[in-house]
C-alpha cells in the first residue's frame, strides 16, 4: 500500500515536470534557459502555475488518502501480526510448559514404575526364597522321619537277628558241649553265649 502511494507521487511528479517540455514541443514559444522554471514567460508560465496547483493538489489528496486510509491499513496489518505473534509466542510458552510439566510427569511415572517393579521382584524372590525354604524344611523333615522309622526298623531287624544268633548260637553250643561232655547245663550255656556276645558287641 505505501509502496503504491509512493509510486503514484513520483510518477505525478514525472508528469508535472515533463508537460512544459511537452507543450513547448508541441509548437509553443521557446523558452530560454529551463522551461520548467520559466514562471515568467507568458505561455508557459500560465502552464507551469496550473500545473504547480494541480501538483499540491493532488499531493495533498495523496497525503490525506495515506494518511487516513493508507497508514491506518498498515497499522492495522502491523498490530494484526504483532498479536499474532504474541498469540503464537505464548502458545508455544504454553506449549513448553505442557511439555516441561509432561516430562516431570512422565520421569516420575518411571521411578514410581521403576520403585514398583523393584519391589515387586524383591517380594517375589523373597516368596520363592519362603517356598524354597518351606519345601527345604518339609522335605527335611520326610528325609528326618523316613531316616528315624528306617533306623528303627533296623533296630527292630538287628534286635531281631541278634535274638536268633542267640538262640541259634546257645543250641549250637548246647549240641556241641553236650556231644563233648554228655550233658550240658542250658543256663550256664546262655550265659556263656551272652558274655561271648557282649564282648563282641553283639549283646
Amino acid at each position: 500500500m505505501t509502496n503504491f502511494f509512493r509510486r503514484s507521487a513520483v510518477l505525478l511528479a514525472l508528469m508535472a515536470l515533463t508537460l512544459p517540455t511537452a507543450a513547448l514541443a508541441a509548437g509553443a514559444e521557446a523558452v530560454p534557459g529551463m522551461p520548467q522554471l520559466a514562471f515568467g514567460h507568458a505561455v508557459q508560465g500560465r502552464l507551469l502555475i496550473s500545473q504547480v496547483v494541480w501538483l499540491l493538489i493532488i499531493f495533498g489528496l495523496l497525503y490525506w488518502l495515506v494518511k487516513n486510509i493508507g497508514l491506518p491499513r498498515v497499522a492495522e496489518v502491523l498490530e494484526d501480526r504483532r498479536k499474532r505473534i504474541e498469540g503464537d509466542l505464548e502458545a508455544a510458552q504454553r506449549m513448553k510448559q505442557d511439555a516441561d510439566a509432561a516430562m516431570v510427569a512422565h520421569r516420575a511415572a518411571t521411578t514410581k514404575a521403576r520403585a514398583e517393579a523393584q519391589a515387586a521382584v524383591a517380594a517375589a524372590v523373597e516368596a520363592a526364597e519362603d517356598e524354597t525354604n518351606a519345601r527345604t524344611d518339609a522335605l527335611s523333615a520326610r528325609l528326618a522321619a523316613q531316616i528315624n522309622a528306617a533306623e528303627e526298623r533296623i533296630g527292630q531287624a538287628r534286635t531281631t537277628a541278634m535274638g536268633a544268633l542267640r538262640e541259634v548260637a546257645t543250641e549250637t553250643t548246647t549240641a556241641v558241649v553236650a556231644k563233648l561232655l554228655g550233658h550240658a547245663e542250658p543256663r550256664a550255656v546262655a550265659a556263656a553265649v551272652d558274655r561271648e556276645l557282649a564282648l563282641r558287641g553283639r549283646g
